[in-house]
């Protein structure tokens, strides 16, 4: 039997991990679809994406989903990660919205060609990544989890976007003790860490 969902996104983590991380945690078997930079313009017409973008994520039963975060937080609903009660769910939300900035700003320094548009927008990342994480830092919970005693979404999102923080600054973590032991919570989890040694190494 197919497995009831396929993911297609870059080869890359990028905004496509969060929802690869879910699945992992879930240990729900997906379909991971992964295309490189120079195949995607020759498939765009061609793939079942209904707004011409990746992410998307195809449900059995010929639903398709668009936009990276909410198909993250779908697939953290399917699977139990989302929080148990309204309230969770909100603060998980909460940590992600906060978090979800990050990503594309250290993805432009990442990938910019001109070494002063580089150190420009490395500049603003800079001063981000301390604003945001702080902020983060403040309202995170104490036992390794954003919110409650359980591993939620907001985890993983804050687990996807510190490896690529730690990739671009090494030792940041460390000055956020709750978010790094958020962090080393993530990475001691059996499924994750089997996710991480079989997923294809990339930049970003």
């Amino acid at each position: 039997m197919a497995p009831k969902y396929k993911f297609t996104y870059f080869y890359g983590r990028g905004r496509g991990e969060p929802t690869r991380l879910i699945f992992a945690a879930a240990g729900v078997e997906f379909d991971d679809v992964r295309i490189t930079l120079d195949q995607w313009p020759k498939v765009k017409d061609s793939l079942p994406a209904p707004m011409g973008q990746l992410p998307f994520l195809e449900v059995a039963g010929g639903v398709t989903l668009c936009q990276s975060m909410s198909i993250a937080r779908f697939a953290a609903k399917e699977t139990g990660l989302a929080g148990k009660t309204n309230l969770e769910q909100a603060q998980a939300d909460m940590f992600v919205d906060e978090i979800d900035e990050l990503l594309p700003k250290l993805a432009a320094v990442v990938f910019a060609k001109d070494e002063a548009v580089k150190a420009e927008k490395a500049k603003e990342v800079d001063k981000l990544i301390p604003e945001k994480l702080a902020k983060i830092e403040k309202l995170s919970g104490t036992n390794g989890h954003l919110v409650g005693n359980n591993l939620l979404w907001c985890d993983l999102v804050l687990f996807n976007t510190a490896f690529n923080v730690e990739n671009y600054k090494p030792g940041t973590l460390k000055n956020y003790p709750k978010l790094n032991k958020v962090v080393d919570t993530v990475k001691a989890n059996k499924r994750i860490a089997a996710w991480i040694a079989k997923r294809p190494d990339s930049t970003f």
